[in-house]
C-alpha cells in the first residue's frame, strides 16, 4: 500500500499532480507540498501564506499541516484577480 501521506524526495510535478489526484479521490486533505502544486504556487509561499494568517484554512493531523481541497478552491476563487478570471 503506498503512503500518501509522505512526499517523496525529488518527485516531480507530473509525480505531485498524480498524487495530489489520487488524494482527493481517496482522501480530500492534501499535504502542504501538494496543497501548494494544487494552488500554482511555491510550498514556501503557502507557508508564509499560513504564518501571515492570510493563506487557505488548514488543520494539524498527525503533527503536520493538512488543507482540505474544497478550502483550498474556496481560497482560491476569493483571490481571483482581473476580468478573465
Amino acid at each position: 500500500m503506498e503512503d500518501h501521506a509522505k512526499e517523496r524526495p525529488g518527485a516531480q510535478p507530473r509525480d505531485l499532480a498524480e498524487r495530489a489526484r489520487v488524494a482527493r479521490n481517496t482522501c480530500p486533505y492534501l499535504t502542504a507540498k501538494q496543497a501548494a502544486f494544487h494552488l500554482g504556487i511555491a510550498a514556501n509561499t503557502l507557508k508564509r501564506l499560513r504564518h501571515q494568517g492570510r493563506g487557505p484554512l488548514c488543520r494539524m493531523h498527525g503533527g503536520s499541516w493538512r488543507y482540505h481541497v474544497d478550502d483550498l478552491d474556496a481560497w482560491s476563487a476569493a483571490h481571483r484577480s482581473g476580468e478573465g478570471a
